[in-house]
This record gives C-alpha cells, sequence and structure tokens, in this order.
C-alpha cells in the first residue's frame, strides 16, 4: 500500500473520462488500496483514480468520523438523486489551496462493482453523498469548480495560480 502523487491541475487527464473497469482483480484492489491510503493522507473523504493517473473507474469514500470505513466504487454509476440539496465546502488535491461551497443533492443511490466483484446499489446521504457525486464528477473528466458560475470558477483559479 502507498500513497501516491496527486496529479497537479491542469494535467489534462483529470480532463479526461475515465475507462470503465472489466473485471475486478487484485491489481484492482491493490489501485483501491493505494487510493484509500492517498484518500487518508490528505486527509480526504474521497479520491477517484484520475486524481492520482489512473484511467479507470474507480473510486473510494469515507465519510465516517473514525475512518477505516471507506467504500471501494467500480464503474460508479448515479441512479437517483434527492431534490433537496446540500451546499458543503468542496476542494481538491489536484488543485490545492483552494475551495468553493458547491450545492448537491443530499442523498444519491448509486450502482457500482464492490469488491467481490459483484454489482451493488447504496444509499448515500450527507457528506459521503456530496463524495460519491465529486467522484463521479472526476471519473467523468469534471472538476467540482465546473459547478461554479464562470466568474467564480475563474476567481479560484486565479487564486490558485497565485498560491502556485
Amino acid at each position: 500500500m502507498t500513497v501516491r502523487t496527486c496529479l497537479p491541475w491542469p494535467d489534462k487527464r483529470l480532463r479526461t473520462k475515465a475507462e470503465d473497469v472489466a473485471e475486478i482483480t487484485d491489481e484492482i484492489r491493490a489501485i483501491w488500496d493505494d487510493m484509500i491510503d492517498t484518500m487518508e493522507a490528505m486527509p480526504g473523504v474521497g479520491l477517484a483514480a484520475p486524481q492520482i493517473g489512473v484511467m479507470l473507474r474507480l473510486a473510494v469514500v469515507d465519510g465516517s468520523t473514525e475512518r477505516g470505513r471507506a467504500v471501494r466504487l467500480a464503474n460508479p454509476e448515479i441512479l437517483h438523486s434527492s431534490v433537496e440539496l446540500r451546499e458543503h465546502d468542496e476542494a481538491s488535491p489536484n488543485l490545492p489551496g483552494v475551495s468553493a461551497k458547491v450545492k448537491r443533492p443530499r442523498a444519491v443511490t448509486v450502482k457500482f462493482l464492490n469488491e467481490q466483484g459483484m454489482v451493488d446499489r447504496r444509499d448515500f446521504v450527507g457528506i459521503e453523498a456530496t463524495s460519491v457525486q465529486h467522484q463521479v464528477d472526476h471519473l467523468n473528466g469534471r472538476m467540482y469548480f465546473d459547478r461554479l458560475s464562470k466568474v467564480k470558477r475563474d476567481m479560484l483559479l486565479r487564486k490558485a495560480k497565485k498560491q502556485g
């Protein structure tokens, strides 16, 4: 298990849609383990494989206070989103030093392949729902700031550039 380096923005892989995972293998499980180590080192509540340069539809999410309860997802697909929104301060290790308030559905139902390679379905609420949606965005080549207005997005990117 290893803490991996996160790609710096604007690496083009962060704008590239990740490939589906055909099956869950030991190699995939090892990538998940590294992703959890990387997420814990930040510390964060989620990580998508493209953030570390692995262009596969893999994500990990752990919004628990005690940690160690990471959900491993391959090919996550949001089936249902709540009408009720929740605002949360979002950030990314790919663009350190900045964050922005983003409104997303408070709860989501997600279909994914689990560690055993079985199709699973799970409801995520609160911080974990926000994190899952944030990771699915990464898997689709989107960043959280893409959900901001152009003015707010430009301000955020200018601020990040000044800090870098």
